[in-house]
């Protein structure tokens, strides 16, 4: 709770940090991450990681968090509606990213980070050492919100924390109504 008021506070001073460190090649690098981290490639990725026939029983828990993710994210977005850094004029936008961001979408939470960190309990249980990259991968989608000037560093944390949880919770019912995940 205490993180979570401390990355309110520094919202605004961590966008003075971005400035310095803005240049072409952590533009271009950040660019990517931003599109690896889209639903459709996320979605993609992980059924296919999870499509073996002994870790098919994880695709619907994976699909459902997924879904669970994009609902709250949205109804989040839409009783929120905290406007993006860009807007604020705290920090430009990077390229053309400005005109998809103007029409209904709002800043917290962040949902490319409530989406790479819900997949994290999926990924302790059966992939061990891929969770480590998919951590790193978490924290570079979350850091590259930020960077692009999409999204306040406590729309990052807290969306990272709201994922994280829902896939937890996810995974925690299916485990606990015997759905053959154990």
């Amino acid at each position: 709770m205490f993180v979570a008021f401390l990355s309110f506070y520094f919202d605004r001073s961590f966008f003075y940090i971005i400035k310095l460190i803005r240049n072409s090649v952590l533009t271009d690098f950040f660019l990517g991450i931003s599109f690896f981290s889209s639903l459709i490639f996320i979605f993609i990725f992980l059924t296919a990681l999870f499509i073996k026939e002994k870790r098919r029983k994880f695709i619907l828990p994976l699909w459902l968090t997924l879904a669970f993710n994009v609902i709250l994210s949205f109804i989040l977005k839409i009783l929120i509606q905290r406007q993006r850094p860009f807007q604020l004029d705290l920090i430009s936008i990077i390229g053309n990213l400005n005109d998809s961001y103007f029409v209904w979408n709002f800043s917290f939470p962040s949902f490319q980070s409530m989406l790479v960190f819900s997949v994290l309990p999926f990924l302790n249980m059966e992939f061990k050492n891929l969770r480590y990259i998919w951590i790193v991968f978490s924290f570079l989608v979350a850091f590259s919100r930020i960077y692009l000037g999409l999204h306040f560093l406590s729309d990052v944390f807290l969306g990272g924390v709201v994922g994280y949880f829902i896939g937890f919770f996810v995974l925690s019912y299916f485990k606990k109504r015997n759905f053959d995940l154990i």
